[in-house]
């Protein structure tokens, strides 16, 4: 049997996020480290998503920390293995252990910073890095837009170079797959939909098309450069003649720099009532980055889509 999340405030206003949470109640929970989760917020998460049955949180920090934010919150960890670190950074280095040993399959951000998480991420000798560049992945559900929208790279790669946008974009793109997207759509975003010499974005966007026309990115329609009204609007698109199978329909949205798409996505959230789900991929395992100012829906979409993730990569099915 589904468990519903229990916050009916949220409930219904983001059904995509709901059908997500859904979806991921019916694989096996997903062995998560979760680095220093030693405020209300981060342990929630964790509490919750065990609850519902589809994470098996690992919870790494503090103990005494650990125990006493759980007592504070009310929140119940009887059970949850805690392996104690020192401070955040000892934390951080002892969850990417679990992986590396094959313990956990996924990480969960809590309370540290998310620099001190990715630097023991990337160690060149520690880490978990793999041939894939590492990116950042916000799923955006907009109230009134039909289906949920992926934003890259907007918080990780600042400014990141063509080569580098394959790997961003690739990403994105089998996370679409893992989420269940039919058709996945990518508009690669500029300030306009003409290529111009004189702004850098509509030539990578161009170089882009065309490495995926040479099967150099695969498993996607492409198109770009599109301005963002041409990307989402099939009505911009049509008052630009703008032939094509992704301008007004893209899913999958790959902004021109961190700065570009933090906004993007920000401006979603506090003017247009979006929720937004993060996640890192491009390591030996998803990772999920949540914010304090998430609500809990949203924290709680971020374990599913790392769920869906891993289990897609496996090719476990569902059950029924």
């Amino acid at each position: 049997m589904v468990v519903t999340i229990a916050d009916p405030i949220r409930s219904g206003q983001h059904e995509k996020f709901e059908r997500l949470v859904e979806r991921a109640q019916r694989f096996d929970p997903l062995p998560t480290a979760v680095v220093h989760p030693c405020d209300d917020v981060s342990l929630e998460s964790a509490v919750e998503a065990a609850r519902l049955g589809f994470v098996t949180p690992i919870l790494v920090g503090p103990e005494a920390r650990i125990r006493e934010v759980a007592a504070q919150a009310r929140l119940d960890i009887q059970g949850m293995e805690i392996i104690d670190g020192a401070h955040s950074h000892d934390a951080a280095a002892k969850a990417v252990g679990l992986v590396r040993d094959g313990r956990a399959e996924a990480l969960m951000k809590g309370s540290l910073h998310t620099d001190e998480l990715m630097s023991a991420v990337v160690a060149r000798e520690s880490g978990l890095r793999t041939s894939r560049r590492i990116s950042h992945c916000f799923i955006m559900d907009v109230p009134g837009h039909a289906g949920a929208l992926i934003i890259t790279d907007a918080a990780v790669n600042v400014t990141p170079t063509l080569s580098e946008k394959a790997d961003i974009v690739q990403n994105a793109i089998d996370l679409a797959h893992a989420l269940g997207v039919a058709e996945v759509r990518v508009a690669v975003l500029s300030a306009l939909e003409s290529v111009n010499p004189a702004i850098a974005s509509t030539l990578e966007a161009a170089a882009l098309c065309k490495m995926a026309d040479r099967g150099q990115i695969t498993g996607a329609l492409i198109d770009g450069p599109l301005a963002l009204d041409n990307a989402i609007s099939p009505a911009a698109a049509a008052i630009k003649k703008i032939v094509s199978a992704v301008a007004g329909q893209a899913n999958i949205l790959l902004v021109p720099n961190l700065e570009a798409g933090n906004m993007l996505a920000k401006s979603l959230s506090f003017l247009a009532g979006a929720d937004a789900a993060g996640i890192v991929l491009g390591a030996r395992v998803p990772i999920i980055l949540t914010s304090r100012a998430d609500s809990l829906l949203s924290r709680l979409a971020s374990c599913a889509v790392a769920q869906l993730f891993v289990s897609a990569r496996r090719g476990v099915s569902a059950r029924p």
